[in-house]
């Protein structure tokens, strides 16, 4: 589509956002490039300001374009997907092509209350490490990781250089920790004013909260809680229909 159909049913604004996302698809419009004024988009498409204000505002909420004030809209990079098994970040980065980081934030040992000890399957007061990083691809702030880990299998893990390193690869290479099985939500939240100013969004912005649990040789080891950034990452799944099968 290259032009706006007004005898089509579809909306005008909607064949504007078509036109659009097919230049960015196409890469005529690549990341961080400036799409045309409002007021050329206009001119160009016949169309009313408040028309092509809808269109482009269609795109922005979906994550494919940013507005910068001041300077205009501009093509957004696109969305990660979600893995759905378990992976590290680190790992998950460098499958992509992109450099992982990892900066420090908080580390601590604390006595698990019932909540967490529920979790773990252990006693209460049983010690668990507790790690909180801001995880950056390509030095752009990406997610916010908080891990809990049973202080038993790596018991001087505090003491050990974090930074820009994988956990699970630490935890692997150092104590021998592997883990073989998980179990994973996620739920859709919003920034607090903590989260919006590490991951550089603005407060109340939609995000994404994962919630998983690790096991090596069927022991939970691993609590982790993180928050990613909704508009960079998307969530994909295969479907099938088991009506379907011969």
């Amino acid at each position: 589509m290259t032009s706006i159909d007004p005898h089509s049913p579809v909306p005008k604004y909607f064949q504007l956002r078509a036109i659009l996302l097919d230049l960015i698809e196409s890469a005529e419009l690549p990341v961080d490039a400036p799409i045309p004024s409002e007021r050329e988009l206009c001119v160009r498409y016949g169309l009313s300001r408040m028309t092509v204000r809808q269109g482009v505002d269609q795109l922005v909420s979906e994550g494919r374009l940013y507005r910068v004030p001041g300077k205009g809209t501009f093509v957004a990079r696109p969305k990660i997907e979600m893995p759905l098994r378990l992976v590290s970040f680190t790992e998950d980065m460098l499958a992509r092509g992109m450099r992982p980081g990892a900066i420090d934030l908080d580390r601590r040992t604390i006595a698990a209350d019932a909540h967490l000890a529920r979790q773990f399957d252990v006693e209460p007061g049983t010690e668990i490490h507790v790690i909180e990083r801001l995880r950056t691809a390509d030095g752009q702030p990406m997610a916010l990781e908080r891990a809990h880990i049973l202080a038993s299998l790596a018991p001087d893990l505090l003491d050990r250089r974090l930074a820009d390193r994988s956990l699970y690869g630490v935890l692997e290479a150092v104590y021998g920790v592997v883990f073989d099985a998980g179990d994973q939500t996620i739920d859709a939240a919003v920034a607090d004013a903590t989260e919006a100013r590490h991951l550089q969004i603005p407060r109340g912005s939609a995000v994404l909260l994962l919630r998983r649990r690790s096991y090596t040789g069927g022991v939970c080891a691993e609590l982790g809680v993180s928050t990613y950034r909704a508009d960079r990452y998307q969530i994909r799944t295969s479907l099938g229909n088991p009506q379907s099968r011969t």
